[in-house]
C-alpha cells in the first residue's frame, strides 16, 4: 500500500526592487528603493496600520546574497516550493533589476527553486489624474520581433538550464504578466518553444496571468498557453456588480478622499471558485493588500485581515488543488514581499511570523488527509 499526500506546491511570487540601480536613482533620487516607499506611508483612516516595518530581516539589501539566502529559510519554514522572480525585459536586451537572481544562480548554495514571470509593462511615473493624462513613461515596455525574441530567450536561458529551475511535467514554468497587452504573444510563445526544443530538449510550460477574473480564460489557451493563474483578487467597482451595498461602500471612502476599502471576509469568498478545479487554471494565495505606500489616498486596502481568516483562505485554495495531478498542484502566493503593496510574508512589527507559520501549518495539517492506494 502507497501514501499520497496532496501537498500543494506553493510559489511566491519575489520583487527584486530592493537595491538601487542607477535608473532608480535618476528617477526618484540617489538610494531609492521599495523600503523609500514603505518607510514613509502613513495612517491615512481610524485604525489604518501604516508604515508597515520589517523586523527579522530587517530594511535588507539585495546587493547582499547573505540577505536572499535568510529569505529562502523563511520561505522554507512556510512550506513554499520556491519563488517566482519577476523578470524585467524592455526589449533590445534592456533589463533591470536583474542582479539579485544573477547572484541566486552564480552561489549553487541556494538550495531553493526559482522560476521567471515576465513582468512585461511600462513603467510609469504615476500622477494619478483621473484621465491620467499625466503620467509619465520611464520606460517602455517594447516588442522588437523575432530576433529580439532570441535574444529575450538566450537571456534566460542559463536560468532555464539550472536544476533548481522551477518545472510542470518536466518543462520549465515562464508566466507572463500582460499576455492581453502583448499582440504577438501567439508567435512568442511558438517561437521560444521551438528554441527551447533546440537548446533544453524540453518544451516550455507557459503560464498567462489572468488580466481579471473571469470564467473563461479561452483566449488565453488560444494563444498557446499551457495554464493560466486565475488571479481572482483583483477589485474594481465592477466587482460588485449588481451589489448596490457593497459598491456603495467601495466607491463611497474613496469620495471622502480615503483608500478604497474591501474587508479581507469579501476577499476571501472570492477567492475560491470551482473552475480553479481544472488542471489548467492554478489558483491564488493573497496574504493582505495595501496599495497605500506607493498611492496614498488613490490606493486600495484589504481591511480585517487577521490570521485566523488568512488560515481558511488558504484552506480553501488549497482544497481546490487537492484533486489534481501532483505536478499541477500548484498555487501562485501573492506575495513573499512585495511591501510597497501590503501583500508580504516576511515578519513584521504587526503579525511577525505569524503568516509564515500559518501557512506552514496549513500544509502540514494535509499529512492527517491521505489517500491510499492498494
Amino acid at each position: 500500500m502507497s501514501v499520497n499526500v496532496i501537498h500543494p506546491r506553493v510559489i511566491a511570487f519575489y520583487l527584486p526592487q530592493f537595491h538601487p540601480i542607477p535608473e532608480n536613482n535618476l528617477w526618484w533620487g540617489k538610494g531609492f528603493t521599495e523600503w523609500t516607499n514603505v518607510g514613509k506611508a502613513k495612517p491615512l483612516f481610524p485604525g489604518h496600520n501604516q508604515p508597515k516595518v520589517p523586523t527579522d530581516l530587517g530594511y535588507y539589501d539585495l546587493r547582499l546574497i547573505d540577505n536572499i539566502k535568510a529569505q529562502v529559510e523563511l520561505a522554507k519554514e512556510a512550506g513554499i516550493e520556491g519563488f517566482c522572480w519577476w523578470h524585467y525585459y524592455f526589449g533590445n536586451g534592456k533589463q533591470l533589476l536583474e542582479k539579485p537572481l544573477q547572484m541566486v544562480l552564480e552561489d549553487t548554495s541556494i538550495d531553493f527553486p526559482f522560476c521567471l514571470g515576465w513582468a512585461n509593462e511600462s513603467w510609469e511615473k504615476k500622477l494619478w489624474n483621473n484621465d491620467s493624462s499625466g503620467d509619465e513613461t520611464l520606460i517602455e515596455q517594447r516588442y522588437c520581433g523575432k530576433n529580439d525574441y532570441r535574444q529575450h530567450f538566450n537571456t534566460i536561458l542559463p536560468y532555464l538550464k539550472d536544476e533548481r529551475y522551477i518545472k510542470v511535467d518536466g518543462n520549465p514554468i515562464f508566466l507572463i504578466y500582460k499576455p492581453d497587452k502583448f499582440e504577438d504573444c501567439k508567435n512568442f510563445i511558438s517561437y521560444w518553444r521551438e528554441l527551447a526544443h533546440k537548446t533544453i530538449k524540453t518544451d516550455i510550460h507557459f503560464i498567462a496571468h489572468a488580466a481579471t477574473d473571469s470564467k473563461n480564460f479561452d483566449r488565453y489557451f488560444a494563444l498557446g498557453f499551457d495554464a493560466v493563474y486565475s488571479n481572482r483578487v483583483r477589485f474594481s467597482e465592477r466587482t460588485f456588480q449588481g451589489n448596490i451595498l457593497k459598491t456603495f461602500k467601495y466607491l463611497f471612502s474613496s469620495a471622502l478622499g480615503m483608500p478604497r476599502m474591501v474587508d479581507f471576509k469579501t476577499v476571501r469568498l472570492r477567492a475560491k471558485n470551482e473552475l480553479d478545479r481544472n488542471e489548467k487554471i492554478y489558483p491564488g494565495i493573497i496574504c493582505g493588500w495595501d496599495h497605500t505606500p506607493r498611492s496614498g489616498n488613490k490606493g486600495m486596502v484589504y481591511t480585517n485581515f487577521s490570521l485566523s481568516l488568512f488560515k481558511r483562505h488558504i484552506e480553501d485554495i488549497v482544497d481546490l488543488v487537492s484533486g489534481k495531478a501532483p505536478e499541477h498542484r500548484i498555487i501562485f502566493l501573492k506575495s513573499w514581499n512585495e511591501w510597497g503593496e501590503g501583500n508580504f510574508m516576511e515578519p513584521d512589527m504587526e503579525f511577525g511570523t505569524g503568516k509564515i507559520e500559518t501557512l506552514r501549518n496549513v500544509i502540514d495539517g494535509i499529512s492527517d488527509c491521505l489517500t491510499y492506494f492498494p
